[in-house]
């Protein structure tokens, strides 16, 4: 089994792969202080609840976008299988040929996610990945990565919203009813879901607008699910981008 690891800011996500057949996936918290030793045991009981354990794991890859988890996690499996994790970064071979000014600055995560969005997808193609950050990646005709738009994500503005206001509260992520809210937390409710799909609407505009073309729309991260029905444009929605494309350089550095 091959066992691919996402490490964001706020969550880790794990995946096991028999060749390109996706076996698991599990979440875990990014815990900055955890030690080698914590990850390991999260990492095996992620694997013992889908049936699996380290002597499973034929091979490994890590994309991380937070330097200090990176390590530990690489350790973690190090020390407890036969593997030498693939990290992804400078010197990796993706097949992605990447056109912005320093290429080294690009966050992995968004380079395996344009990965999987060219060989699933096509191009040219708008890549938008909505976790901690929102980003919106842009593919062109002959697959060059030409840049990205780096925005703040729903889980950032919702946590700005309740801790740098007196009245406003903490709010479930859930679709009001309606566009104009009643209520303080439906009203907060409809700035953040409806706001948000608004954003990716006039973003998508905007990114075509400056392309020159039409593009296909594809959109990943856990704030995607519930932001993309509510879209005026036809985005293909895949929750398991990341992943996909680190199984596929994963194979290309084999």
């Amino acid at each position: 089994m091959i066992l691919a690891v996402d490490i964001g800011n706020t969550h880790i996500l794990l995946g096991g792969f028999e060749d390109r057949k996706m076996l698991f996936t599990e979440l875990l918290t990014t815990d900055r202080g955890a030690t080698e030793l914590e990850y390991a045991s999260f990492i095996n009981h992620a694997l013992e609840f889908n049936g699996y354990d380290f002597d499973d794991i034929g091979g490994a890859i890590i994309s991380s976008v937070v330097p200090q988890v990176t390590g530990s996690i690489k350790t973690a499996v190090e020390r407890f299988t036969s593997v030498t994790p693939i990290i992804v970064g400078p010197g990796v071979k993706t097949g992605l040929k990447i056109k912005i000014d320093n290429p080294a600055q690009l966050g992995s995560d968004l380079v395996v996610s344009a990965v999987a969005g060219i060989k699933e997808y096509g191009v040219p193609q708008i890549n938008i990945y909505m976790g901690t950050a929102t980003a919106f990646s842009l593919i062109d005709e002959d697959k060059n990565f030409i840049g990205t738009s780096i925005g703040a994500g729903m889980g950032i503005a919702a946590e700005a919203l309740s801790s740098k206001t007196s009245q406003l509260p903490n709010i479930a992520f859930e679709t009001p009813k309606k566009v104009i809210g009643t209520n303080t937390v439906d009203s907060m409710k409809s700035g953040l879901i409806y706001q948000n799909a608004a954003l990716v609407d006039g973003m998508i505009d905007r990114i075509e607008e400056e392309y020159g073309g039409k593009c296909v729309i594809t959109a990943t991260g856990r704030y995607a699910s519930i932001i993309t029905p509510l879209c005026k444009h036809n985005i293909i929605l895949d929750k398991d981008m990341i992943l996909k494309g680190l199984i596929e350089v994963y194979y290309k550095n084999m």
